[in-house]
């Protein structure tokens, strides 16, 4: 975190730090450290334990345990020599303590080892023990630190151990900042010189009051722990100090934007007996969940109160969020204003467009749809509807954002798949109207520490129920050599009358590329693989009208087997497709593979995904980067069985979570945000509790931070958090 240090313009640069200077401002600035106050908040990336200090006659036992240990010696040879076995050259250091000698071996680096000690000074070693070929302890490339620059100091120097006997911080670096002496030991150097020399500079920034209902450390303790601790207790106190100050400012920011969103600023206080809303449950071919009821009771609620309604509402894949939007919308319809449902996608918006229509097929309500492609003669025809006013529900994507789309009386904004949209889009949205109610749907579960902290501003509804009549659907992961017998399956379920889906991942980074593949795979379905099937394709690039034809006749069963890109992630909604086949799957992401899933088990027969996997893709991509294609490969086997263990939403949103972290799987970058260095969203639910809470009594109690123990609460507030603070309340 980006704190305020009382100190001159000059210290405060990281370059007049002692030990940085020109070149290694440069590299720092690269990763984002140009302050002092910077670098004492670049946390470690993990710990090493070297606090075990043993006597060098003990390292026998040390060598079975496996675990680091610390010697402390006097430098007795030195010697460099080329090794008959191998003919490499290989530095040998001996020490010796009053119990007797130990030798420290490097194969690399020889050229600045030889020089690198001096004969009679005192150093430290770091390392897990291991026997040489003769059966005697040994240490293999240790870290050391030099604690007496030579024999005639009476003492060591104990405070010069900041690479061995402690718990040593590990700091994240880059290739540049290893080429200017800042691998992770020139980090633990310069912030320990930043420290001693700027540590009392730093100012408490929490209330006396909240340090001591939640039991916290000072700041400049904390931070002096968090790099430098003297034991785990130490370090773990330092840690929920400052994870406590990243969640407390989030939970201020939210607790401002949702005391603006409750100002009385004029918003509709609708009628919620409704009609319209009345017909359309009266007509419904299914009985609605008392997980539906208990929510539509929740947005009634919100809709009746004269401030804006800004509530979120979560509900799995195929749990029933739409039809709850549509009963919000046929509300603000009863009393005159007009709803607008914004989809992210126009496969998504027209899919909602079809089922909105055929719901209220009975009722007096206009609705229309507006996207991009459309003719122009159209386009201008629904935008003079919207206009006018005779556009009753305005379902669309991007295009509802556009300058041209003026509504008469907006008193509804429904967005769907909202992580999709960025904060200003929904922002812009929302002005078309005068304080509109605002609804955001998402069909991906959130975890509730991660709901706390991107939506904490919102209220939040939840359809934890599905339908009674649904089935779970039955996952199984299949290889590439199996593929054949997943087709005879396949085949099996069409010729009793089922449907079934086909997907294709996304081959390339270009758009013609990959629709170039989606067509060459499609042909070979259709004349190699299911001659006798009728079968249809649908992607992204078809025009509007052609997706729309593509769609009605696989609802109508004109189309039995629908190759499809990932286009039909959401919103398609065709009871009788009981397969999902997806091409290799171990590219998708899992929230992706769990949408894709709820295309199916829409009925009340059995459905089934299959997930085709290829494995040997992330060999054939390697091209020299091991490391990072294994890790992906663990990653998709993971996510792979994840889907054959589950279909728990939010344990597979937890998971996603765990894999690819807040920022990529909601936009915090988006939402307006700050991301966290230290806190951890999935660890630390209690902390938010507790920070939520301070939080929140501290911007109901003194919302203008006009008392005395909450300036500093102000001063820094305003100095790290203005960028987010504005961003958010425009969303």
């Amino acid at each position: 975190m980006n704190r305020q240090l009382r100190t001159s313009n000059r210290l405060s640069s990281v370059q007049f730090l002692r030990g940085i200077g020109p070149k290694r401002a440069v590299a720092l600035e690269g990763i984002g450290i140009r302050t002092v106050n910077d670098l004492l908040f670049y946390f470690p990336r993990g710990y090493l334990d070297r606090s075990t200090i043993v006597p060098i006659s003990q390292l026998s036992r040390s060598v079975s345990a496996g675990e680091p240990v610390t010697v402390i010696g006097e430098v007795y040879r030195r010697e460099a020599r080329r090794s008959k076995r191998s003919n490499r050259v290989i530095f040998f250091l001996t020490l010796r303590d009053e119990t007797g000698f130990a030798q420290c071996v490097w194969f690399e680096g020889i050229k600045y080892y030889k020089d690198a000690f001096e004969q009679g000074e005192t150093i430290a070693v770091s390392a897990v023990p291991t026997l040489d070929r003769l059966g005697r302890p040994q240490f293999v490339h240790p870290e050391f630190d030099r604690l007496r620059g030579s024999p005639e100091e009476e003492e060591p120097d104990w405070g010069k151990m900041i690479n061995t006997g402690a718990i040593i911080p590990k700091y994240s670096s880059t290739s540049e900042l290893g080429a200017v002496g800042l691998d992770s030991r020139g980090f633990r150097r310069i912030i320990r010189t930043a420290l001693r020399h700027h540590l009392d500079e730093v100012t408490e920034i929490l209330p006396p009051s909240v340090l001591k209902r939640q039991q916290l450390s000072g700041l400049s303790d904390a931070l002096r722990a968090v790099h430098f601790p003297a034991d785990r207790e130490e370090l773990q106190s330092a840690r929920r100090r400052l994870k406590f100050d990243e969640l407390f400012f989030l939970q201020l920011m939210l607790g401002y934007r949702r005391r603006k969103e409750k100002e009385p600023t004029g918003g509709i206080s609708f009628s919620v007996e409704s009609p319209l809303a009345r017909k359309l449950v009266d007509s419904l071919p299914f009985s609605l969940t008392q997980a539906q009821k208990r929510v539509i009771k929740e947005i009634a609620s919100d809709m009746r109160a004269s401030t804006p309604m800004n509530r979120l509402l979560q509900g799995d894949v195929g749990s029933g969020k739409t039809i709850v939007a549509l009963t919000a919308m046929l509300v603000a319809v009863d009393n005159g204003y007009q709803g607008a449902f914004m989809a992210p996608t126009e496969v998504l918006a027209e899919q909602h467009f079809r089922t909105i229509t055929s719901f209220i097929q009975n009722l007096p309500v206009t609705v229309r749809l507006l996207i991009g492609g459309q003719k122009k003669k159209l386009r201008e025809e629904i935008l003079e509807d919207v206009r006018a006013g005779r556009a009753n529900i305005v379902v669309g994507t991007h295009a509802l954002l556009e300058g041209t789309v003026e509504f008469a009386t907006l008193g509804l904004a429904v967005i769907d798949e909202q992580h999709r949209f960025g904060v200003l889009q929904r922002a812009t949205l929302r002005s078309k109207g005068l304080n509109p109610d605002v609804l955001v749907m998402t069909a991906t579960p959130i975890p509730r520490t991660l709901a706390m902290s991107v939506y904490g501003d919102l209220d939040v509804s939840v359809i934890d129920e599905m339908p009674a009549h649904r089935k779970p659907v039955r996952t199984a992961v299949r290889l590439e050599h199996q593929k054949e017998k997943v087709f005879d399956f396949l085949r099996q379920e069409v010729h009793h009358g089922r449907q079934a889906y086909v997907v294709f991942p996304l081959i390339e980074e270009s758009e013609k590329i990959d629709l170039k593949a989606a067509t060459k795979e499609f042909e070979h379905l259709k004349n190699d693989i299911f001659p006798r099937f009728r079968l249809g394709l649908l992607h992204g690039r078809l025009k509007s009208e052609q997706k729309d034809e593509v769609m009605q006749k696989f609802k109508a069963a004109e189309i039995q087997i629908l190759a499809a890109t990932t286009v039909i992630e959401v919103g398609i909604d065709v009871p009788n497709a009981t397969v999902m086949v997806i091409e290799n799957a171990e590219r998708f992401g899992l929230s992706q593979l769990h949408q894709l899933r709820g295309r199916v088990g829409r009925g009340a027969d059995q459905s089934y995904c299959i997930l085709i996997a290829d494995y040997a893709w992330f060999d054939h991509r390697k091209k020299g980067r091991d490391a990072d294609f294994e890790r992906e490969k663990r990653q998709a086997k993971v996510r792979l069985e994840t889907m054959v263990e589950t279909t728990d939403g939010f344990r597979i949103a937890e998971i996603d979570l765990q894999l690819r972290g807040p920022g990529e799987m909601f936009g915090t970058r988006q939402s307006g945000l700050p991301e966290f260095k230290i806190a951890d969203l999935l660890e630390d639910e209690e902390l938010m509790k507790k920070a939520r809470k301070e939080a929140f009594e501290i911007v109901g109690t003194d919302p203008e931070l006009r008392l005395p123990e909450h300036a500093a609460v102000k001063a820094h507030f305003q100095a790290r958090y203005r960028n987010q603070w504005e961003l958010s309340v425009v969303g």
